[in-house]
């Protein structure tokens, strides 16, 4: 039987979880006695301090893969930078730095981390650490405020933003993000520096003292003009509709001055829970001038209305799933004092792009270069070659910017077209774009992953690690130019958004994974579990690792011999419907033992 969905909306205080009782008792909510825990010599947090350390992008880890009762304590920081930058050289040089001064993983060899919000995270920190790198960031410019935590996360805007005659994507990133950023008060007062950073204006967002119900994500679609022909392209690089708000430029007489907005989105999902991943619902349409004030609005409803008991319906999807969209724009219309559009059903805000390789930047005739970084991991020593010397020998030789994509790539600004000889040179020198001495195949620039094990306490099993070996062996098979994308995550949460792929692997046991199906290369359509319709069976949703590639190449050979033509594999799946793979599965001699096998559809919110 399934659970009834019945999120405790205005939650009153006696109902209160753990987590908002801990905000609730810190003097400050997301202060505490972090200053002194920071500072106590033990290498771990107690935990009403760990909570109160996300909102300052600190996370407490532990070391996965090590054996026995005492575990080895480590940290996760993450940057937030709207946009993903633009990250000025001197900047990037300080991040590197710092990576190798204080990131220590059992093999030796220092990292960075690109994230799928255009963050940038330091593993393997211990303790001792912290304080240091907080300083040296906040000196460059950088800040980890708003990292995690219950408040709105860094605001997702297209690379390429920041240098288009059209839409400067990436300068409403920035003034979101500095809208809703926490103050800096009790930040400085941790970490002891002179300043953090700009101080909130009184216009800002302004946080209750439990802050947010959960975190809220903010992502931005992108339109740009082709510098050839001058025609307008949308482009969804961000995947805009996976966050809990989703903005998206309308052009009228060449030109952005309005927007629509969408509401509701999330991937993440909870084991166990009655939850679901969801793209964002039409809201409506707003004005340039009118886009702070309707967001502040829409959040500040969220922080009335949302669940504080039951963490897992906390996220503005839940809100709402339970009241709809009309109940949500009526209430934000009364703390506006006048009525949003309607949207336009209509919109093309574009399909997914990566970036990768040349682009033309429309404001000025110099180039960008989106470098392919698997994963996200710059570090040397990899089967890749040594991403990390790469990069900072770029950085430092041609005193370009960078700006992290949603796809963990990295994208170099304003390399002069006279150079680009040079530039490629330098990569080919380097050792750019080849795996064990073979370039890189097409499956595998378009598929990706999340941290995963050793360093993430939610993961049940390896996604990083995983993802690069699982690409190999389908190269073996000869799937290296299927023109698809992979995803995996390491847990349900799904950062790494696998579902809105055409084949997502989802951790659900040590070395065990659930399958997505019915997204798609593009990325504007929902994957789901696979569930017979007539019956509510769930299948492959334990999947053992070893199994996988042979899964894949079922599939594949099953999309080849049944295709249309110019029809990708998601848009496949999606016509020809879950039932006839399920059927074509179940009757295969090396996957009909996989599907003997089904599950409960209970924790599944449709």
């Amino acid at each position: 039987m399934k659970i009834p969905f019945e999120p405790q909306f205005k939650t009153p205080k006696e109902n209160l979880c753990k987590e908002e009782l801990n905000k609730l008792n810190a003097k400050n909510a997301f202060e505490g006695c972090l200053h002194e825990d920071l500072r106590d010599g033990k290498p771990d947090l107690p935990w009403e301090a760990e909570q109160l350390a996300k909102s300052h992008g600190v996370y407490l880890e532990f070391d996965r893969a090590q054996k026995g009762a005492e575990k080895n304590w480590i940290y996760m920081m993450r940057i937030a930078i709207p946009g993903g930058g633009p990250i000025s050289p001197d900047q990037w040089l300080v991040l590197d730095e710092l990576s190798n001064r204080y990131t220590h993983p059992p093999e030796g060899r220092p990292s960075l981390r690109l994230t799928t919000r255009q963050n940038i995270q330091f593993h393997w920190v211990k303790k001792e650490g912290i304080i240091p790198i907080v300083r040296a960031l906040t000196g460059s410019g950088l800040t980890t405020l708003n990292g995690c935590g219950d408040n709105a996360r860094n605001v997702m805007a297209c690379p390429l933003a920041c240098r288009s005659d059209l839409f400067n994507a990436n300068d409403w990133a920035q003034k979101i993000s500095g809208h809703f950023r926490l103050p800096s008060g009790p930040y400085e007062r941790v970490f002891e520096i002179p300043s953090g950073p700009p101080a909130a204006s009184e216009n800002s967002f302004r946080y209750g003292p439990q802050l947010l119900n959960r975190k809220i994500k903010i992502g931005l679609s992108m339109v740009h003009r082709s510098p050839e022909t001058g025609a307008v392209i949308a482009d969804n690089c961000t995947e805009f509709l996976t966050n809990d708000i989703g903005v998206a430029p309308i052009v009228k007489a060449g030109r952005v001055d309005a927007f629509q907005i969408y509401a509701g989105g999330g991937q993440g999902e909870r084991n166990g829970k009655p939850t679901t991943a969801v793209l964002a619902q039409p809201f409506g349409v707003v004005k340039s001038g009118e886009l702070l004030t309707v967001l502040d609005a829409m959040v500040s409803v969220h922080q009335e209305w949302g669940d504080r008991q039951n963490r897992f319906w906390a996220r503005l999807k839940y809100v709402i799933k339970k009241m709809g969209i009309p109940w949500y724009r009526d209430r934000v219309a009364e703390r506006l004092g006048f009525q949003i559009q309607p949207p336009d059903s209509g919109l093309d805000y574009g399909a997914q792009q990566l970036h990768l390789g040349w682009q033309a930047q429309s404001d000025n005739t110099n180039l960008s270069f989106g470098m392919f970084i698997e994963n996200g991991r710059i570090k040397d020593g990899t089967e890749n070659g040594d991403i990390k010397t790469l990069v900072r020998e770029l950085v430092a030789k041609y005193q370009t910017a960078v700006v992290a994509t949603p796809g963990q790539h990295l994208l170099f600004l304003d390399l002069p077209a006279l150079r680009r000889e040079e530039f490629e040179a330098d990569l080919t020198r380097l050792g750019y774009n080849n795996r064990r001495g073979r370039p890189f195949s097409r499956l595998r620039l378009h598929s990706s992953a999340c941290v995963g094990l050793d360093t993430c306490r939610l993961s049940y099993t390896e996604s990083e690690k995983f993802e690069p070996r699982l690409i190999d062996e389908l190269e073996v098979m000869g799937w290296g130019d299927l023109a698809t994308t992979l995803a995996v995550t390491g847990c349900e949460r799904q950062c790494d958004r696998p579902a809105t792929k055409a084949i997502g692997l989802i951790g659900s046991g040590l070395n065990r994974y659930q399958l997505k199906l019915m997204g798609t290369e593009d990325g504007r359509h929902q994957g789901k579990p696979v569930i017979l319709p007539s019956t509510q069976k769930m299948y492959l949703r334990s999947i053992p690792r070893e199994k996988i590639p042979v899964l894949l190449r079922v599939l594949f050979d099953y999309y080849m011999k049944s295709r249309k033509a110019g029809e990708t594999l998601g848009y496949f799946h999606r016509r020809i419907g879950i039932e006839a793979i399920i059927t074509m599965l179940s009757a295969h001699e090396e996957t009909g033992e996989l599907m003997k096998q089904t599950f409960s559809t209970d924790d599944i919110l449709e």
